[in-house]
This record gives C-alpha cells, sequence and structure tokens, in this order.
C-alpha cells in the first residue's frame, strides 16, 4: 500500500509548481492592445467605477438597515481601509504595468494559485458588481414612472419566492448590460469618450444634491428623539463598513488599465490618488446630506436620494437626481465590463484560464470575446439575483483581494530583482554588481569565466546587503537567521503574519458573541495573537528592503500593508455566514478550474518544461582563492555523453 503513495520529491515538485512566480518580460510597455489613455481618463474611469449605486442605492441601505446616520462614520473607516489598499495597488501598477489588477500583482509575487484565486474572485466580484449596479439601474428608472415596470412585470411574467433570488425577473436591467456590453466592443476610445460624458452629468447632479440637501437639512433628524446619529452602536457602524466597501471597488479599474495608459508609471498611482479622494469625500457628504433631510428610519432603500426629495415637496429635483443617478450608474456599468474582460485576458494569456479569451480584435484592440461571453453571464445574473444578496457577496471578493495585494507588497519589497541573464536582449552587458553579497555565504555560479573574473577582487573589499537579507544592527542579536535564503524568513514571517491576524480578529468578533469566552481567556488570546502580530511585523522590518525606484512606493512599509492586513481580515469576518458559504462553493468551482485546466496549460509550466542546458559553470567561493577554486570544479577533459566536444573546448577555457 505504501508504495501507492506520493513520494517526498513529488509533494515538494507539486507545492513548487502551485507557488511559482510569473516572469516578466523585459519591456513591460510592450502590449497587443492601445496605450490611449491619459491621468485624465484614468481618473474618470476610477470616479465612474466608485461613484454609482454605492452612491445612490447604498447609502440608504446602510443607513435604513445597518447603521443609521453614522454611515457617515461607516464610509470614513471604509474610505481610510480602501486607501492603505489602493496606495498598494497604485505600486504595483506603476510597477507592473500590465492588465490583471490583484490577479497579476498576486502572480508576480506571491505564487500561481493564489493569482489564479484572486483572479476567480475578482471575476465574480466584476461580474456582481455590473449586475447590481443594472438592478438598481433599472429600480431608479421604474421610480421615475411610478413602478409602472416593476408591476407589469409582475403582472404578465409573475413572481418568485425563492432566497436569495429576485422578487421578479429584471428584463429591464438584463437589457441594459447588454446594451452597454456592444459598446465596449468597439474599443478603449469609445469607452473613455461615454464615461467622460456620464461623469460629467454625474458630478453635476452630486453637486446638486449636495447644495439642496444642506438647504434642506433638518439637524433634528439626528437627535435622540429620531433615534441618535448611531442608534445600533459600534457594531452597526463596523457592519455598516464591511457593506460600504462596495463603494470603493471600482479604483481597481484603474490597475487593471494599466496596460491601456500611455504612462503608467506616472499616470495610475495619481489617478488612483485623485479617485479615491473625491469618491470618498462625495460619499461623506451625500450621506451627511441624506440623513439630515429626512428621518433616516423612514428611507427607501431602493432610491433614497430621488425620494428624499420627492418627500420634502420637491418633486421636480427627486426626478433630476432620479435622472442623474442613471447616467452616473452607467459609468460603473462601463467600468466593470471595461475590466472583466481584462481580467479574463489575463488568466487567459497566462494560460491559466481558457485560451479563447486571449485575442484581441485586431481592430479595435479589446478581447470582444471576453466582453461579449462575460456580458451575458452579468446580464443573466442581473436578471434572477437580488441586489441585497449580491452586494454581501461583493464585498468578501473585494476584501480577499485587498488582503492578497497587501501581503504581496511586503513580499515583492523584501524580494530580490530577478535577472535573467540569458534572457537579455542582446548588446547589454550584465551588471557588474553580484547578486549575492560575500556575507551570505552563498555560492556565485556564472555562465562565463572571463566576463565575471574582475568580480572575484571586488567581492572580497564590497559588502553590500541585499533585499531580503538581515540588516547588519541585528545580526549580532538575529545570527541565526543568516542561514536562510533572502526573503526567505520575510515570507515565513508574512504569513505568520496573516494567521496572527486571522486569529486576532476573529476573538474580536466572535469572542464574545459565539465563543462565549471568559473575560481571563479573552484577553489572554487577544495579547497572545496580538504580540504574534507584532512580532511578526519586527522581524520583517529587520530585514532589508528593495532601494526606492523612479515609480511610486507605498510609504511605511511593512506597516501600511500590515494594518491593511488586518481591517481587511476584520471586515471580512463581520460578513454573515451565508455570504462565506457561497464564496466556499465558489472557490470549491475555481479549484476544480485550476487542477483541471490551469495548472497543466500554465505558459510557466511550460516553460519550466523546457530544458535549460548549460556548457559550464564556475563556482566561486568567497573564502577561497580564485586559483583553488577553479581547479576544483574545473570539469573533466573527456566530451560528456550526448553533449559536442566544443562544450568540453569552452570548459577548457
Amino acid at each position: 500500500m505504501a508504495r501507492w503513495l506520493p513520494r517526498s520529491t513529488d509533494l515538494i515538485r507539486f507545492c513548487q509548481k502551485l507557488n511559482r512566480v510569473k516572469t516578466l518580460e523585459d519591456d513591460m510597455m510592450e502590449t497587443s492592445f492601445n496605450r490611449c489613455l491619459s491621468t485624465i481618463d484614468l481618473t474618470l474611469l476610477g470616479i465612474g467605477g466608485m461613484v454609482g449605486s454605492g452612491l445612490y442605492v447604498l447609502t440608504g441601505t446602510v443607513a435604513k438597515e445597518i447603521a443609521g446616520p453614522a454611515v457617515i462614520v461607516s464610509f470614513i473607516i471604509a474610505g481610510f481601509a480602501s486607501l492603505l489598499a489602493a496606495l498598494c495597488y497604485a505600486e504595483f501598477g506603476a510597477r507592473v504595468p500590465k492588465t490583471g489588477s490583484a490577479y497579476m500583482f498576486t502572480y508576480v509575487s506571491v505564487g500561481e494559485i493564489w493569482a489564479f484565486l484572486i483572479g476567480w474572485n475578482v471575476l465574480l466580484e466584476y461580474m456582481i458588481g455590473g449586475a447590481a449596479v443594472a438592478r438598481a439601474w433599472s429600480g431608479y428608472l421604474d421610480s421615475i414612472f411610478n413602478h409602472k415596470i416593476k408591476n407589469f412585470t409582475e403582472t404578465h411574467v409573475g413572481t418568485w419566492q425563492v432566497p436569495f433570488l429576485a422578487h421578479y425577473p429584471d428584463f429591464l436591467a438584463a437589457g441594459i448590460l447588454l446594451v452597454a456590453t456592444g459598446f465596449i466592443s468597439f474599443g478603449a476610445k469609445v469607452s473613455s469618450w461615454l464615461n467622460h460624458v456620464f461623469s460629467a452629468i454625474s458630478m453635476g447632479v452630486i453637486l446638486f444634491i449636495l447644495i439642496m440637501g444642506f438647504i434642506l437639512a433638518q439637524p433634528k433628524n439626528w437627535s435622540a428623539q429620531e433615534g441618535g446619529f448611531a442608534p445600533r452602536g459600534l457594531s452597526g457602524i463596523m457592519a455598516g463598513t464591511a457593506t460600504c466597501f462596495y463603494a470603493f471597488v471600482g479604483f481597481d479599474v484603474i490597475a487593471a488599465s494599466s496596460e491601456e495608459a500611455r504612462n503608467p508609471q506616472r499616470a495610475v498611482p495619481r489617478a488612483i490618488a485623485f479617485s479615491l479622494g473625491l469618491a470618498t469625500g462625495a460619499y461623506i457628504l451625500v450621506s451627511m446630506v441624506l440623513t439630515l433631510m429626512v428621518p433616516w428610519y423612514t428611507l427607501d432603500p431602493d432610491s433614497a436620494l430621488a425620494d428624499a426629495f420627492y418627500r420634502r415637496g420637491y418633486s421636480w429635483a427627486g426626478f433630476l437626481v432620479a435622472a442623474g443617478s442613471i447616467c452616473a450608474m452607467n459609468t460603473v456599468l462601463l467600468s466593470n465590463l471595461f475590466s472583466l474582460p481584462r481580467i479574463v485576458y489575463a488568466m487567459a494569456e497566462d494560460g491559466l484560464f481558457f485560451q479563447v479569451f486571449s485575442r484581441v480584435h485586431p481592430r479595435t484592440q479589446v478581447p470582444v470575446i471576453g466582453i461579449v461571453v462575460f456580458g451575458v453571464l452579468m446580464a443573466l445574473l442581473a436578471l434572477i439575483f437580488d441586489l441585497e444578496a449580491l452586494v454581501q457577496f461583493l464585498s468578501i471578493g473585494t476584501l480577499l483581494a485587498y488582503t492578497f495585494v497587501a501581503a504581496s507588497i511586503i513580499v515583492l519589497r523584501f524580494q530580490q530583482q530577478k535577472v535573467d541573464a540569458p534572457a537579455q536582449p542582446a548588446g547589454r552587458r550584465p551588471s557588474p554588481e553580484p547578486s549575492e553579497g560575500p556575507a551570505t555565504g552563498e555560492l556565485k555560479e556564472y555562465e562565463s569565466f572571463s566576463d565575471k573574473l574582475q568580480l572575484v577582487d571586488g567581492d572580497k573589499s564590497k559588502e553590500q546587503r541585499e533585499p531580503g537579507q538581515l540588516k547588519a544592527a541585528f545580526e549580532p542579536y538575529l545570527e541565526f537567521l543568516s542561514d536562510f535564503y533572502p526573503g526567505e524568513v520575510v515570507t515565513i514571517a508574512v504569513v505568520t503574519l496573516m494567521v496572527s491576524a486571522v486569529c486576532l480578529c476573529s476573538i474580536l468578533v466572535f469572542g464574545n458573541t459565539h465563543l462565549h469566552l471568559p473575560t481571563w481567556s479573552y484577553s489572554l488570546l487577544l495579547v497572545l495573537f496580538s504580540l504574534g502580530f507584532l512580532l511578526s511585523l519586527l522581524l520583517i522590518w529587520a530585514h532589508e528592503q528593495q532601494r526606492s525606484t523612479q515609480t511610486f512606493q507605498i510609504p511605511l512599509v511593512p506597516l501600511s500593508p500590515a494594518l491593511s492586513i488586518v481591517l481587511n481580515i476584520y471586515l471580512m469576518l463581520k460578513l454573515n455566514y451565508m455570504t462565506w458559504l457561497r464564496f466556499a462553493i465558489w472557490l470549491i468551482i475555481g479549484l476544480l478550474v485550476y487542477f483541471g485546466y490551469g495548472i497543466w496549460h500554465s505558459k510557466e509550466n511550460l516553460r519550466e518544461a523546457k530544458p535549460q542546458r548549460v556548457s559550464a559553470r564556475y563556482v566561486v567561493f568567497p573564502s577561497s582563492s580564485l586559483e583553488e577554486t577553479v581547479q576544483a570544479v574545473q570539469p573533466s577533459p573527456q566530451p560528456a555523453a550526448g553533449l559536442p566536444d566544443a562544450d568540453t573546448e569552452e570548459s577548457k577555457r
């Protein structure tokens, strides 16, 4: 029976396949897409992705059902947590200007299976986002016509009484998605032009809402007689924050569009900062206006802003808000349909998803097949699913992507630059700086002895610590860590940090409610997991980072990404158990796709299959002389079996 068990070497090789990282091209600006988007285009694309149904629907939904007027605080916390994640996206988008967003960032730093799972969840995130916005769009248009569309559908088509499904099929929402899919298929320039038009109208409507809203504001709506500012306390605020994350998922459309930006190193960080700042301000001010105009418990979750103006006697203003909100939701639809096929394209281009989705139309320079297929799937979701269930499911995918991108930033910062000497373009000489300092005590392998001869004396006199190595100040105290490869300790510490964060947040969320822990054990576990988190953070900080580059870098690494990880995990655990159940089912489906197709067709798998032949290797030991080392490793003068004599002659030279 033991012979049927896998050998340890096979298990190690299998784990290495799961965790292999993507090899980037030398020229990352080369692309089959059309680089036509400016900073303004990307900024408006990000604003359009964030300011839509979240502003016109979620503000009312969260205020009435979860947080009350304290929805303002929920948006502030969600905006801060999104800022930490956005800075991570900005650094990656500038350094790796390729489409794929969180999927690509995870693939180049963490590993293949994690990247696939993130990409798989991002696909669902965009599909649900588009479907949810389409249903909100339909509801607002229906409110303009006094719910005649809804009544007609229920009378002539029928209704459903199934959990998590809509009360009736929304043909209008499905129809607008199909129309938007057609426009997106015409290319990035057409999509950008449409987004400019709808964004201008949306910002005009928001300005009108703020002016009229503050004129009609009544501070008594925040008084104790109306339930107070935070009727459901801190728990309601944090639960509202988890749902409010849906409002900020749009900024990653900028990172997904970096392969179509003219100057992604500058445009991507600036566009993310501008769009997130403007969107956060809009959400806070509109939430303030909405809860001051009418009591929070009387809000209509389906069309809160328009209904608030109707009830204050300004029916014409309500009509204007409803019409403007439809234009704002159009920008969100365009953003989702713009990003989703590009994520699919990145996965298909890497071989992890079906190759048919990697085809780019030669004229429009967009992945038309992915646009059409996933546009139709999005329309089916909008046709039958309920908005609230979709929004809850959307938050968990977004938070998971944010968590892995933050962890990827830490791993990337403490990772050595990977330089593949044989793959360098012709005419470019390898850098004279060695990849390993002599302090590491590791072997140095050189393909060409004559080219590296001058490095021997330089290595003896120059000691330079590379990223991932222990800082000199900590070496006397942590000398036992010097035996690890550069970056290995950091990777282990990142895993420990994430495990500690999960345990810590679990105690905070479930300790007093579900687990019913006594006070002493609750406090003890909080202290233990907090110490584990802080020690992991200090261990990471004790290692050298990559030196500053010309592109944007998030400040305070590893502290900023670590805070993002903790906030994201905490908000994920605040979601209800049905969301986690649906999420687990979706992950299982994704694993079946990966192990059934992706792992076998991965381009990294095909690259590993190609034998890399080396004629001769010269190994220089830091502690020995050059002549002794060459004598020890000089190949045999006899030609190896299957190799021509030229290889042996090269070895002799």
